[in-house]
């Protein structure tokens, strides 16, 4: 979005502007996807595909056809010449062997194109996904480009209208979701006539099928009609690119929708067209759209070929792009009106109304009452051939939402009938006592109770019931249906006229009051829920948690999936026998797949969606966490959407606090190990501090044995100078442990002076005299340095701990190369050494505390210097590091490290210098004459 600054200019939102970075980072490693889209087979599509991978191809670009259909067309298998081919996967299907595509070893391979043709193609049963886009999907996810091939009348918003021109509705369809976030659509078309002149000549099908098609799809109309479609949809996706680029270079306004529409769907079979045309206009207008269902008491009762009809319909909305949702209510109109204002929807979609009688709904009329100032638009109803049949979905059971209700419904007859018996045997004796309007109250009282007990048809059964047995036993003439007056007909009419309004007040309230304990019931199991996990620690935890709240809310059996440091995924350590059948049977392969990808699989999803399980990842706010297994009593219950948003707050919840438990080891680990290296560090110290005044002693009487008056003799002197060497190392031993006792606790200082770097070495090499006996020296340090300011006593113990480090692990007569010079903004020191260099992969390890480059090895050290010089640049503001093998030798080990230049300080001029000195001179011997005199 953009807004007008002080000059009137448009100036970009950086909120639109962040989000565009967002996407654009999001989609950086996917897989580009081109579509070649055409309006009927044969118009060239797999052949310009092909045109277009050839000229890739040739100019160095690496691509596989992934799986071609030449239908038998001999121009179009002739252009697979030069390009390699992927084997197709064989898989066992009803005694026959189908060849499919080769997902795996397409993935495997990881070209940089890959050819898919068909994307609506449905997959062999085994497959891991039952449509081929949804294969491309995941080659996408995987960053391979891929080319494909469309047709018009597969697109899922136009079956029914494509259906509707043919007469031949296709059953392999594809969410038009996918054909909108293609990153290309190439459209490949070709005039009517000239399509049928090519089927003619065999171009298309084989002759004989050539025939057959030219009669029935193939016709003049349809293919100028199919032609129609595919243009107009083109020029959709075109209008969306064009408005893409002009949000992306802020050109003008930022478009924004303000014609959202709700479609309302209903037990009709026209659903299914109120939800395609309402997605077709929501392309073409580029608007949000909403698609919900209003349950009603009386829709309840449906039966559960219709109730599953729906839910499949909202299902088709869902993957055609829209929202839904499932609502209650009593009157529909007032629902949707009332939906449609809170979501700011401009227009509401309904089907058009078939009424056959005059008590049934006007829903039209009732809905432009409520909402007058919203657009309403009607759908026409399809032809009946085009309609889904009803046998399809027969013999397949649908959980209802109030499952008591199917079997208490007759008994609620049987106890209507007994309470108005018992009614009318408790008012016979009171008949000389009460008039007869009491008895009738009596009546009105038993069909509230049956209302509120069995709903509305046991209680319209009791009315009738009562208004009967009223007249029959207590209205004269008594045991007879004859009325003596005329009043008590209006008596009858009233009886019946209230009872039927309670019946319906009180259903409707009955009704209200189970929606609203359902939903109370959700959110307090999501309460208790996030209540329970708010306190776990571990993870064995979460996972009993998890188990018993989803067993018990969902009636599914559940198991947590943890990864292991490699990513994959493990079954728990103690498997709990309530879920041991789960673990038993259960696909780790699909589950790993749910895993990798962060997208589930199994029941009610487009992976596997034959499987028994649902395989539902834990998508935390960092990363993965793990993979919910779960097995539902019911299958078709997973279709519920109420039961699908439930569910996913379920797995988010755990997501989360299997995060939160992961970050609290993590602080865990990292206090015990700072408190373990505080009490190290402590240790260090006052272990060091108190062997120093010994080892000094010490040393001192080996150098006195040594240097003794007169010598000792030659074995003595062996033993003396031994003894004072290893006295030496000791010492250097203790002093290393101090130094960083000290460097770790904060206590050393930097005595930071600008100072020439070549002094420090020359200290360093005669400190380091004696390690580097034996060894060939050479100094590489540029002339004319800069001024360094640093610490000179430190830094000259980092270049000695390297020397004596490269001396002691190369032979003697090995070479030892100190270099130094300016790298930019900084100071580079290397310490070069042609011995065997560096174990592999201990190139940053040796640079830890008691880290050595020989674990096991007679050489003296406890693996500490190179963790002080790594504490001593890094102090200086530089870093430090090790490799193996030299651009010279190739072999041997290199340490590098870095301190900052800086600006060194201005030097005075020599002459101004001289005539400070003379005056500080002149000033010095004037004051010591004074002193003198």
């Amino acid at each position: 979005m953009s807004s007008p600054n002080s000059n009137g200019d448009l100036r970009p939102d950086p909120d639109a502007l962040l989000a565009q970075l967002q996407e654009q980072e999001s989609l950086a490693g996917r897989g580009k996807l081109r579509i070649y889209f055409g309006a009927s087979a044969g118009v060239g599509k797999t052949y310009a595909m092909l045109g277009a991978a050839h000229k890739l191809h040739s100019e160095g670009r690496e691509v596989l056809a992934g799986v071609i259909e030449s239908h038998g067309r001999a121009e179009t298998a002739a252009m697979l010449n030069g390009l390699e081919l992927l084997p197709l996967k064989q898989i066992a299907y009803r005694d026959k062997q189908l060849s499919e595509f080769d997902l795996d070893a397409a993935l495997q391979r990881k070209p940089s194109l890959i050819l898919v043709d068909e994307l609506a193609h449905s997959n062999a049963s085994g497959s891991r996904h039952p449509k081929r886009w949804q294969d491309v999907e995941e080659l996408l996810n995987a960053g391979i480009d891929v080319f494909t091939t469309l047709n018009v009348q597969h697109l899922e918003s136009l079956n029914d209208v494509v259906g509707g021109i043919t007469g031949i509705r296709v059953a392999e369809t594809l969410p038009d979701t996918v054909f909108d976030a293609a990153d290309e659509v190439v459209l490949v078309d070709l005039p009517a006539d000239e399509l049928l002149n090519r089927l003619k000549l065999g171009k298309v099908y084989k002759l004989p099928q050539a025939e057959r098609a030219s009669r029935n799809f193939f016709r003049k109309g349809n293919l100028i009609a199919l032609r129609e479609l595919a243009l107009r949809r083109t020029a959709d996706r075109l209008q969306g690119d064009v408005q893409a680029y002009r949000i992306e270079k802020s050109i003008g306004a930022v478009w924004q929708t303000d014609a959202a529409l709700l479609a309302c769907i209903g037990p009709s079979p026209s659903a299914e067209h109120v939800v395609r045309s309402t997605a077709r206009l929501a392309t073409q207008l580029n608007a949000e759209w909403h698609a919900i269902y209003v349950e009603t008491p009386k829709l309840q009762r449906l039966t559960s070929v219709k109730r599953e009809r729906i839910l499949k319909t909202l299902k088709l909305a869902q993957d055609l792009g829209a929202t839904t949702a499932v609502l209650a209510g009593n009157d529909v109109a007032e629902v949707m009106a009332s939906y449609a204002r809170s979501h700011n929807f401009s227009k509401i979609i309904i089907g058009r109304s078939q009424r056959q009688f005059f008590w049934q709904p006007n829903h039209a009329g009732r809905i432009a009452a409520q909402a007058n100032d919203i657009d309403l638009i009607e759908i026409g109803v399809p032809p009946p051939s085009t309609w889904p049949k009803e046998e399809d979905a027969a013999g397949k059971s649908l959980p209802r939402y109030l499952p008591k209700q199917s079997r208490i419904e007759w008994w609620g007859y049987g106890w209507a009938f007994g309470v108005c018996v018992l009614v009318t045997l408790l008012a016979t004796p009171i008949l000389p006592f009460f008039d007869l309007a009491n008895i009738v109250m009596l009546y009105l009282l038993a069909e509230v109770l049956i209302a509120i007990r069995f709903g509305r048809g046991p209680a319209i059964f009791v009315a009738l019931l009562s208004i009967a047995s009223f007249d029959f036993f207590f209205v004269p003439p008594r045991f007879s249906f004859a009325v003596s007056d005329f009043q008590y007909l209006l008596t009858f009419g009233v009886m019946l006229a209230v009872g039927l309004t309670i019946t319906h007040l009180t259903t409707g309230l009955r009704y209200q009051a189970r929606i609203a304990s359902n939903r109370e019931a959700r959110s307090r199991a999501l309460f208790e829920f996030a209540r329970a996990l708010s306190g776990v620690l571990q993870t064995e935890q979460i996972f009993e948690i998890s188990r018993q709240f989803l067993q018990r809310s969902f009636q599914a059996k559940t198991l947590l999936l943890i990864p292991d440091d490699a990513g994959r995924l493990q079954l728990p350590p103690v498997v709990p026998e309530d879920v041991a059948n789960v673990a038993a049977t259960l696909d780790m392969g699909i589950a790993q797949w749910a895993f990798d990808n962060a997208s589930s699989a199994g029941i009610g999803t487009d992976t596997l969606p034959a499987s028994n399980y649902l395989y539902l990842p834990l998508v935390a706010p960092m990363r993965t966490r793990g993979v919910l297994a779960i097995l539902p009593h019911n299958r078709r219950w997973i279709l519920i959407p109420e039961q699908q948003q439930q569910l996913y707050t379920f797995a988010t919840l755990t997501a989360i606090a299997l995060e939160r438990v992961h970050y609290v080891e993590v602080a865990q680990d990292a206090l015990v190990r700072m408190e373990s290296e505080r009490l190290r560090n402590s240790l260090l110290s006052a272990l060091s501090h108190d062997l120093r005044t010994p080892l000094t002693a010490l040393i001192g009487l080996s150098e006195s044995l040594v240097r003794s008056k007169p010598p000792l003799q030659d074995n003595q002197q062996v033993m003396a100078s031994a003894l004072h060497s290893e006295m030496l190392r000791m010492s250097a031993l203790v002093t290393n442990l101090l130094d960083m006792a000290r460097i770790q606790s904060g206590e050393v200082k930097l005595n930071l002076q600008w100072q020439p770097f070549e002094e420090v070495v020359g200290s360093a090499l005669r400190a380091s005299g004696s390690a580097l006996l034996g060894h060939k020296i050479e100094i590489k340090v540029a002339h004319e340095l800069p001024l360094i300011r640093f610490d000179a006593v430190l830094i000259e113990r980092v270049l000695c701990n390297l020397l004596e480090n490269a001396a002691k692990y190369t032979p003697q007569g090995s070479y030892i190369v100190l270099a130094a010079l300016v790298n930019g903004r900084f100071l580079s020191v290397t310490v070069t050494d042609d011995g065997p260099g560096l174990p592999a992969g201990m190139e940053d390890a040796i640079f830890e505390k008691f880290t050595r480059g020989e674990r096991e090895s007679a050489k003296p050290g406890v693996g500490l210097g190179l963790a002080i010089c790594r504490a001593i640049v890094e102090a200086h503001g530089g870093t430090i590091r090790a490799r193996s093998g030299t651009a010279s030798t190739g072999s041997g080990a290199e340490f590098i490290f870095t301190i900052p230049l800086g600006t060194p300080p201005s030097m005075p001029d020599p002459e101004e210098h001289d005539l400070r000195v003379n005056a500080t001179g002149d000033h010095a011997g004037s004051a010591g004459n004074m002193e003198k005199a």
